[in-house]
Parts: structure tokens; C-alpha cells; sequence
């Protein structure tokens, strides 16, 4: 069975073959070790592995870990955010992946407010209109996030992140990744030159290597770091 430093490396030398065939620098790329589930003993391996950035679904699971763990690590909350979770955010993570309303970007924004603090943040898109996933609808999304970057000045939206369909094929979610691309692109048309959005979170540990070619920056990978869970849920 292949240690975390192992699959680590693997996952590092495919982002940077991804890089290589779309002419990208690595260091475009940033690669979120998707830390859900798993164990602080886990967590602290793989940061002594180099990898500084960690990305968890719940924010109780998220301050847990963050009493446990002595680290200087940049949390990320890549899960959906309810608004009454929103208070426990401030000055807690790096960034939020997952603001997938209005109605939740109001109320992030009053909480940062009420800290004193800008919090960074991505904005959610069902990119393909799946009723079992959150986010942002692709068809209203762009009056929607302009909204949000006009009434929410203590919120930075630095980009777009989608969860993109399971599937055992990556080259079908291509398609996908491409669409969020163009989405931020049709955004940037019409938000002032210092609001431009930069950040695409996008792929996962099946279809990450898709996602870099089509301009990912942000890769949330958790199986293929960690290994297989015990428990049947969509790998990330």
C-alpha cells in the first residue's frame, strides 16, 4: 500500500504534467488536500509532506481540527456553508469555496462586518444543474454574483468553484470545467477592472488532471492523497 508522501508525490507529478501539457506554470496551481474524515495523525503527515493547504466539508469538524492541530495550515471550507454556521467563520479559514446564495453571502457579509475583517471567498455553480448538489444556478449566476460583489464589500469573491458530476470517465467532465471558465470570463466582462475574479476551484481526486488543462488554480484531492474511505460518498 502506497504511503501519503507517495500518493503526494504521484498527485504532484500529474498536476505538474497537466501544467506542462496546457503551458502552465505549477505554481499556478494550488492543490487542497481534501482532509474530511480524516485523522489529525493523517493531517500532520501530509503536511510535513509540504502540503500546506487542507480543505474540510463541516465547520465543526473544521474547528475541531483546528484545536487539535498546532500548525500554521490554510483551512479551506469546500462544503456547503448553512447561514447559522456562517458567525464561526471569521478569522478561521483561508478561504470559503461554497457561497451558493444571496441570501448566504448577506449573511457572511453582515459576520465579517460584525469582525472587522474581509473574508475571501468563491462562489458555488452547479455547473451541471444537478438537483443533488448545491450552488448557484449557471443561467442566473453572473447577475447573481455581481449582486453579491456590489452589496458585500467585506467579502472578496475571488473566483468560481463547482463540484463537477461523478463519473469514472474525466474527459466527460471537460466539458464542464470549460464552461466555468467561460462563466468567470463572462463575469470579469462586466465587474470594474479591481473585482476581476481570478480563482477556478475545480477537480477532484478522478478528474483533477481534466481540470488543470481547462485552468483549475485550486485542486480539492482527497482520495488520491489519503486513500480510499470507508464509507461510499462522492471522491474528492
Amino acid at each position: 500500500m502506497n504511503t501519503i508522501f507517495e500518493r503526494i508525490e504521484a498527485v504532484r507529478n500529474e498536476i505538474a504534467g497537466a501544467c506542462m501539457k496546457s503551458g502552465r506554470k505549477v505554481d499556478e496551481v494550488k492543490l487542497i488536500a481534501v482532509s474530511k474524515t480524516r485523522s489529525a495523525e493523517e493531517i500532520i503527515e501530509a503536511y510535513r509532506c509540504g502540503i500546506r493547504d487542507f480543505g474540510e466539508n463541516r465547520v465543526q469538524e473544521l474547528m475541531k481540527k483546528q484545536a487539535e492541530i498546532d500548525l500554521p495550515i490554510n483551512w479551506h471550507l469546500i462544503g456547503r456553508l448553512q447561514t447559522n454556521k456562517v458567525k464561526y467563520l471569521p478569522g478561521t479559514v483561508s478561504l470559503v469555496h461554497s457561497i451558493d446564495s444571496e441570501r448566504l453571502a448577506l449573511e457572511t457579509e453582515k459576520q465579517a462586518q460584525k469582525h472587522g475583517i474581509i473574508l475571501e471567498a468563491l462562489c458555488e455553480i452547479n455547473i451541471a444543474g444537478e438537483a443533488s448538489k448545491g450552488g448557484l444556478n449557471i443561467d442566473t449566476a453572473s447577475d447573481e454574483i455581481l449582486s453579491i460583489v456590489k452589496n458585500c464589500p467585506n467579502i472578496r469573491i475571488k473566483g468560481l468553484m463547482t463540484v463537477a458530476p461523478r463519473t469514472d470517465v474525466p474527459e466527460s467532465n471537460r466539458v464542464y470545467f470549460n464552461r466555468l471558465k467561460e462563466l468567470m470570463y463572462e463575469i470579469n466582462a462586466r465587474l470594474p477592472s479591481d473585482k476581476v475574479l481570478s480563482e477556478l476551484s475545480m477537480g477532484m481526486s478522478n478528474d483533477y488532471v481534466t481540470a488543470i488543462e481547462e485552468g483549475a488554480t485550486f485542486v480539492r484531492v482527497g482520495t488520491a492523497i489519503f486513500g480510499a474511505r470507508d464509507y461510499g460518498e462522492n471522491k474528492q
